[in-house]
């Protein structure tokens, strides 16, 4: 069947994608493609990047219990909208787990993903952390809140909204704080535009930041929680400080129309216990408040998950994903779009 043109060039810049992607495989065929594995012993998993350490440990777990004995994988992981783009242009997936909503909404429109991804009991969601700032050793700069952001002299990293799904967190995050604290939607633009003003580098993904703040650059990085956790865990040497407001973030995973048999059961043991253990050891804040676990790396490794005075969220601040998307990331009238366009840093 002939594409449209506007298939056609979506097709054309998600293939572009697709051959840039870093992708690991523990199956026989690497080279596969279509939507779903279709090998009922096989998953393909395409996530956010911020993933590709953490699932080492889920997938080990799980290849030991009998659901997963003789699961093979093949992983594929980077920046959530360009993973989405690459799923869209043929990059083989039973299961995406992507850094936030408007990534799995279209695969919808795309009919890889059904409608009604959202309705089981964990309403689509995966993982969650907080937006947290990540300082160096010692915190020279005293970056304790938002406002210390913008004074002169401080660098900030972050990735950029165009690619990375957690530069929408870290970005909604410093504008809603404004918000929380009594200020008006000028005031949160303000804010917005002195932020950018201190941005000294807007990298491809959430792990590309934490690779150009580790090699020097910035005095500070705003990243995910876990994946502060995680670098001090593989050894970096700076520290982290959870802000007073800040943004609950929460992934969203979804299987393929035709995702394996193999990979049903991987999804239900991620979300299971024993899953949800594993994630917050790498420093994801577990879906159940009743999982405690010690974990290396935090601040506190006894209590690794401080409750912030202010916990935004997409749904109760931002109006939901649908609406959030659309007003502040629309390509052409979006509000942070247009701020990031008078930077000159887009």
């Amino acid at each position: 069947m002939p594409m449209n043109t506007k298939h056609t060039a979506r097709w054309i810049g998600a293939a572009a994608v697709v051959s840039s992607l870093l992708f690991t495989s523990a199956c026989s065929d690497p080279a596969a493609s279509g939507a779903g594995g279709g090998d009922s012993s096989s998953v393909s998993v395409v996530g956010f990047s911020v993933m590709k350490t953490a699932n080492k440990q889920v997938i080990a777990d799980f290849q030991k219990t009998d659901a997963g004995k003789g699961v093979t994988f093949q992983q594929s992981y980077g920046a959530s909208g360009d993973q989405a783009r690459a799923v869209i242009a043929g990059l083989k997936a039973d299961e995406v787990h992507l850094s936030l909503e408007p990534d799995v909404t279209k695969l919808t429109d795309e009919d890889i993903v059904a409608s009604d991804w959202k309705d089981g009991p964990n309403k689509g969601i995966l993982t969650q952390s907080v937006v947290t700032m990540v300082v160096r050793k010692g915190n020279p700069k005293g970056i304790e809140s938002w406002e210390d952001l913008v004074k002169p002299g401080v660098s900030i990293v972050t990735p950029n909204p165009g690619s990375s799904g957690s530069a929408k967190w870290n970005i909604l995050a410093a504008y809603g704080h404004v918000i929380a604290e009594g200020g008006s939607e000028a005031d949160a633009q303000a804010y917005l535009e002195k932020f950018l003003g201190n941005v000294a580098a807007l990298p491809g993904s959430g792990k590309d930041a934490t690779t150009a703040f580790e090699g020097g650059t910035g005095d500070v990085l705003l990243s995910y929680e876990n994946e502060a956790i995680e670098a001090r865990q593989a050894g970096a040497d700076f520290d982290y400080v959870v802000p007073p407001q800040t943004l609950l973030i929460q992934n969203p995973v979804a299987l393929t129309k035709d995702a394996s048999s193999a990979a049903k059961k991987f999804l239900e043991y991620q979300l299971s216990e024993p899953g949800q253990t594993d994630y917050a050891k790498q420093g994801f804040r577990p879906l159940d408040d009743a999982i405690k676990v010690d974990v290396e790396g935090a601040n506190d490794p006894s209590d690794p998950f401080p409750t912030p005075e202010t916990l935004l969220t997409i749904d109760q601040d931002f109006g939901g994903w649908s609406e959030a998307n659309t007003k502040y990331f629309d390509e052409n009238d979006g509000i942070v779009t247009k701020l990031l366009a008078d930077s000159g840093k887009s």
